[in-house]
């Protein structure tokens, strides 16, 4: 059964000079010929055509017509672009001649996408880097997004995928084929690949979460006692006034939080409820979410009154790299370091750049590619649970290290959606010969 053709707008809603419509599937070449009342165009190839509507012949738009037969276009499909103007009078009423045509409907969200992955055209870790790059705000998610959209991400699971399949191979050849003429303690030889496999999990997985912290925000939290500037420090690092700002104690009960852009990476900046004995049960929750936001923020920033410099007896635990910082140096006087008055202004730029530095330590080494997703990373650790558990079994007798193996390459098949009992097949007949 032919897949239908689907037709949408492929670029953004809205008033603009130039809209894209694609349309994909075996009846996409039909629908250009019918809007243009002409033969097909030269594939790859721009070039400038009127369209009108099929049903009636009424003129619709001048502009550009792209033709990409199937299989080598994005989705692996014929695939039709109409680049017409981009008032949405005329991108209706396009979309509404191209979908009078046999077999044409509106195309469903990612479908185009999905299409391209049932054909082979990528994988499910190159289409969720062309989603990212799609939803980049930053330089660093564009840099990040590339990589993974380009294969970078997928290299390293199909390495590792190709490894599981060399030692399952190993074992499940002993146990199918122990009368065949093969090498002794196969299953044993299986080991070494196994373990370096299982160190090189470790390592993708002991990232500090930086591919989900450069998709997601890295994020820092504002704590300190209350009346200490903490709203004041958010509306100068947020450049507006975000919080509100009163001389009243308590003012800020739950977290206020505000986004910036920040050595290339989105940073979300949280003032949080003053750090004190709670005096009702409304305080005592903001300052209970307080000290669980400071829990789970990659940089805290401390602050402190310039002349009771005492950290809050709540706040227990300062990890490395985090920042105590001195305030309200305007009526002190206080021109040391990292004091700041935001009423002045003193302190605040070379506070911007320290954090800037934090940043961009953390979550801008351009080294192996990154773990990007709560999704794979779930996976690389079921499948580095299953080789610990297949490793020891080796020793045991290869029947019981044999599943572990499959379910470990089982998922890391998953993160790009290729997994296939034939490769494993395939390696042990092309490695041992069997059935010669």
């Amino acid at each position: 059964m032919k897949p239908e053709t689907i037709v949408a707008l492929a670029t953004g809603a809205g008033r603009a000079g130039v809209a894209v419509i694609r349309l994909s599937g075996p009846a996409a070449g039909a629908a250009l010929s019918a809007l243009t009342a002409r033969d097909l165009p030269k594939p790859r190839m721009a070039t400038r055509e009127a369209f009108c509507d099929p049903r009636t012949g009424v003129s619709l738009d001048d502009g550009l017509a792209l033709w990409f037969p199937g299989p080598h276009s994005f989705t692996g499909e014929d695939v039709v672009e109409l680049h017409i103007h981009g008032g949405s009078a005329v991108i209706a009423a396009v979309i509404d001649a191209a979908l009078s045509q046999p077999g044409v409907r509106p195309a469903e969200p990612g479908e185009y996408t999905r299409r391209a992955f049932e054909n082979g055209k990528l994988d499910l870790a190159e289409a969720e880097g062309l989603a990212d790059l799609v939803d980049a705000e930053t330089e660093g998610q564009r840099r990040q997004a590339l990589r993974q959209r380009r294969g970078a991400l997928s290299a390293v699971y199909e390495g590792w995928r190709a490894r599981l399949i060399e030692a399952a191979a190993l074992i499940e050849a002993e146990i199918d084929f122990p009368d065949e003429d093969l090498p002794g303690a196969l299953a044993q030889r299986a080991g070494p690949i196994l373990r370096a496999l299982a160190d090189d999990m470790g390592r993708h997985l002991n990232d500090a979460h930086r591919g989900e912290r450069v998709r997601d925000g890295f994020r820092i939290a504002i704590l300190g006692e209350p009346n200490v500037g903490k709203s004041s420090l958010l509306n100068a690092l947020a450049q507006r006034e975000a919080a509100i700002v009163s001389d009243i104690p308590g003012t800020t009960r739950d977290i206020v939080e505000t986004r910036r852009v920040m050595a290339g990476f989105p940073v979300w900046i949280a003032d949080t409820a003053g750090l004190r004995e709670a005096a009702d049960a409304i305080e005592a929750e903001g300052i209970s979410r307080a000290l669980a936001r400071a829990e789970e923020a990659d940089l805290r920033i401390v602050l402190v009154e310039a002349d009771n410099a005492t950290v809050p007896a709540l706040l227990t635990a300062l990890g490395e790299g985090d920042l105590v910082v001195k305030s309200k140096a305007d009526l002190t006087g206080d021109s040391g370091h990292l004091t700041i008055s935001t009423k002045t202004g003193q302190g605040i730029p070379e506070l911007e750049a320290l954090i800037a530095a934090r940043v961009a330590e953390a979550l801008g080494r351009e080294e192996a590619p990154v773990l990007t997703r709560a999704r794979h990373r779930r996976l690389v650790e079921e499948a580095r649970a299953a080789l610990s558990r297949a490793i020891p079994a080796l020793d045991l007798g290869p029947e019981l290290a044999a599943e572990d193996v499959r379910v470990a390459a089982d998922q890391i098949g998953r993160l790009t959606g290729r997994i296939d009992v034939e490769d494993l097949l395939g390696e042990i007949f092309s490695s041992f010969c069997i059935g010669k």
